[in-house]
């Protein structure tokens, strides 16, 4: 954290956007905004105060109540607008990710392509929301049930989507009626800020959006506190769901997490090993593993575990690391020095307890890489389920392989993990795999197919990998609560 007399004069600095303007906060201390391939500092980005955090707060909810009474239909053509104008800029947004948090070039395209999705569904949801008519016991009483925003509604995002997460909540949130205060995770809160510059030019009514930009546990609980924020939606970790989730309780505020988890990879002696190596190595090394889905342990059964794993191996040995902007680089740096340096702790108890680096598992050195938080793609053998590796989080390039019985087995460890956000199953076994939906405590199984997301499905986690959920009609219900109504049509 600095305070603009201290920044450099040819580093951009970003103010807040409340109430339909860029305002400067009277706090005057801005968050370093670094790039995490050359340890650059590029941009410098206001950290707010409570003063801030209130008028952004005032305008949300003043502004809701006349954004509600728009109809839908309307309210999704502000959308579609915000949309085209994100077409019309993709390469630019595309270059701020690869800058502030260190994916491809090619990931990042990808990314600002996936933000226009997101809102493109929830524009298109606009002539979907209907709620129910009810027969009645009574004559003369009409019976309906309404859905209706909650009003004022907080986005907080992660680092690893800084855009398409903004675009996965702002787009439901206000087609179903609701204003948002947008608050980006503070490693990567550039693009969001750019982002709004578009907001701006297609003319939202003043206080529907605004954005506040800081330190998260400081300013992220003010928000998540305040009587006025009715509705929280959340993609971060469990921890920060844990303080949230009681922060949201003063009020009984309405919650949507999204968060951490601990996605087995199952590959069964059945399984077509070829195509469970390309699926796995995906699944783990995109976006340098950085993905809440991510697979982050395999369980192979012990009769292919030989033969899985030397393919598997080769080629994530063959993962290029580099320069972001490199047609050629597969994989990025990681996002920070903190988490680079989380990974690697993990990687040593793992070997301490007896586990073995059969790929990687040190942080790479030399030329490039003299600069950046970079740590190439591992792979771990010799893992049992008490180990590290196999209990935490990793969110990173580290791959531990658990060898099986079999599916019942792999069952049994999966669900004694605290977390459920996502597993994936390799096997021709039908049995297993009608069944496998009622055995996995997951909010999501990926069956004989690699990491997968539709704007039209529903993302969710079970037990500490969240509650509620995102995407489809399920995800944009949770941004409306309902409300009944008896009619007496006898007068």
């Amino acid at each position: 954290m600095v305070t603009m007399n201290k920044m450099l004069n040819d580093k951009k600095y970003y103010n807040l956007y409340i109430d339909g303007s860029w305002v400067e906060s009277k706090s005057s201390k801005y968050i370093e905004v670094q790039n995490p391939a050359t340890e650059e500092i590029v941009a410098y980005v206001t950290d707010a105060n409570k003063e801030d955090v209130e008028k952004a707060l005032i305008s949300s909810e003043k502004a809701q109540l006349q954004w509600q009474k728009i109809s839908p239909i309307k309210r999704a053509e502000y959308i579609l607008k915000l949309i085209d104008k994100l077409k019309e800029n993709k390469e630019h947004f595309a270059k701020l990710l690869v800058q502030e948090q260190g994916k491809t070039y090619k990931d990042a395209l990808a990314e600002v392509d996936d933000t226009a999705a997101y809102m493109k569904y929830a524009a298109e949801y606009a002539t979907q929301i209907r709620g129910d008519i009810l027969p009645s016991p009574d004559e003369g009483i009409k019976l309906m049930i309404e859905k209706v925003p909650y009003g004022v509604t907080l986005g907080l995002c992660a680092w690893n989507y800084p855009l398409a997460l903004v675009g996965r909540k702002l787009g439901p949130a206000l087609v179903t009626g609701n204003t948002m205060i947008i608050k980006p995770h503070e490693l990567t809160p550039m693009t969001t800020v750019e982002f709004m510059k578009l907001v701006d030019e297609v003319g939202f009514p003043r206080g529907v959006v605004n954005l506040i930009t800081g330190n998260g546990p400081e300013v992220g609980s003010l928000l998540v506190q305040s009587p006025i924020t009715k509705m929280i939606t959340v993609t971060g970790s469990v921890k920060a769901g844990q303080a949230i989730y009681k922060g949201a309780s003063q009020n009984i505020s309405a919650l949507s997490l999204e968060l951490g988890g601990k996605a087995p990879f199952i590959v069964l002696e059945d399984a077509d090993i070829d195509k469970a190596v390309d699926a796995a190595v995906v699944a783990r090394y995109a976006n340098c593993g950085q993905v809440c889905i991510c697979c982050d342990m395999v369980f192979v059964h012990e009769k292919i575990a030989k033969t899985f794993t030397e393919k598997l191996l080769k080629k994530a040995s063959e993962i290029k690391v580099g320069d972001p902007f490199d047609d050629k680089t597969e994989m990025g740096p990681k996002v920070s020095l903190a988490d680079l340096e989380k990974i690697d702790g993990i990687v040593k108890r793992t070997v301490a307890q007896g586990g073995e680096i059969a790929l990687g598992g040190e942080r790479l050195k030399g030329g490039i890489y003299d600069k950046g938080f970079w740590y190439p793609p591992t792979v771990l053998t010799e893992v049992t389920p008490d180990m590290a590796a196999a209990e935490e989080e990793i969110f990173g390039p580290v791959l531990p392989i658990i060898t099986i019985s079999g599916f019942e087995e792999a069952v049994s460890i999966c669900n004694a993990s605290p977390y459920g956000l996502a597993a994936y199953l390799f096997t021709r076994d039908h049995s297993i795999i009608m069944g496998a939906s009622q055995k996995l405590q997951v909010g999501t199984v990926f069956i004989n197919t690699g990491i997968t997301g539709y704007t039209h499905g529903y993302h969710n986690g079970h037990k500490l990998s969240g509650l509620g959920g995102e995407d489809g009609v399920y995800g944009l219900e949770a941004y409306m609560q309902k409300r009944t109504l008896y009619i007496n049509t006898n007068i």
